[in-house]
């Protein structure tokens, strides 16, 4: 994928360098209503050039056809064969099947708008057929299935491609950029398709931090908590699976009292001492919600980042 513009990187980045600082043991809360319809309820950006298309991929065991797919968002205008940066979605909702991939239609059409291709994967969930194994077979299936649609579009390059996901979905897209690291016998071994790029929006990126300061829907997931199963958070904690060769932006609201911001400072802390390359931001006067929300004033920033840059350059600069 090529370099984009930095100037207007940093002039993003200026004018949201004021980071508010959070305490180490700001834990968790249950996600709190105002926030969940904040999150649903953005409206889809007025972009009808953009074209969208179903996919359903197959999984491990029986699939759902409710639940197992993408929708491919593709830009308008001449797509010459791999020309098109492509953009993969994981949406969050604490793994639960209250919130799904349609809270990311607006944010997946307004990418579109700026010439990226975006690929936006539903998984099934706790409440709906997911939690512990089901839940992150689907994600790494749907994952893999990237490498069947490039063939039919070869417009798009996904050889250095970003992955991103909010709250949970950024837990399992920071764990999607690792699975090539796991053992034979581990979910989502052996991916076809790798992300070499991430980006966390409100991540629980420390998954035994944030279930030992409260965090249930994580210990919900998983079928136990850390001390009951620590196989399973050793195999999906993000802290637990770092690549120093994978860099990770981790964006988070300064206000977030849903998923502690210290979950992205502890990982991103972390990835630095194991000499990789990450860097944390925090959005001030955002919430768990509104960074993702396109009436806060953090949502430009954060298509900026997405769009505009690799995430080799941003980490740069974010570190100056």
């Amino acid at each position: 994928m090529s370099r984009f513009r930095w100037l207007a990187v940093m002039i993003g980045i200026l004018a949201l360098s004021m980071v508010t600082a959070c305490t180490e043991n700001a834990g968790t809360e249950p996600p709190k209503s105002a926030e969940v319809r904040d999150a649903a309820e953005s409206s889809p950006a007025p972009v009808s050039e953009v074209t969208v298309e179903r996919f359903e991929y197959p999984t491990h065991d029986n699939a759902d056809t409710k639940q197992n797919w993408a929708d491919l968002y593709l830009p308008a205008g001449a797509q010459a064969p791999d020309s098109i940066p492509l953009v993969v979605l994981v949406h969050g909702g604490a793994w639960q099947s209250q919130l799904g991939a349609e809270i990311f239609d607006p944010l997946a059409r307004d990418l579109a708008a700026r010439g990226m291709a975006v690929y936006n994967i539903e998984y099934r969930r706790v409440g709906s057929g997911g939690g512990w194994p089901t839940t992150f077979h689907d994600v790494a299936r749907a994952l893999d299935y990237v490498t069947e649609i490039d063939q039919k579009f070869p417009q798009l390059t996904t050889d250095d491609e970003l992955v991103v996901g909010h709250s949970a979905g950024a837990q399992l897209a920071v764990w999607a950029g690792t699975r090539h690291q796991l053992r034979d016998d581990e979910v989502g071994a052996h991916p076809s398709f790798r992300p070499t790029r991430v980006i966390s929006l409100a991540g629980p990126l420390d998954m035994v931090y944030a279930a030992t300061h409260g965090d249930d829907r994580i210990v919900t997931a998983l079928g136990g908590t850390p001390a009951e199963v620590p196989d399973r958070y050793a195999s999906v904690d993000p802290i637990q699976n770092i690549d120093p060769k994978t860099p990770v932006i981790a964006m988070h609201g300064a206000d977030d009292n849903v998923v502690a911001p210290a979950n992205s400072q502890r990982y991103v802390a972390a990835v630095k001492q194991d000499g990789g390359k990450a860097a944390v931001e925090l959005l001030p006067g955002q919430n768990h919600s509104s960074i993702v929300s396109s009436d806060s004033g953090s949502y430009e920033h954060v298509l900026q980042v997405i769009t505009d840059t690799s995430s080799t350059d941003l980490i740069t600069l974010l570190n100056e």
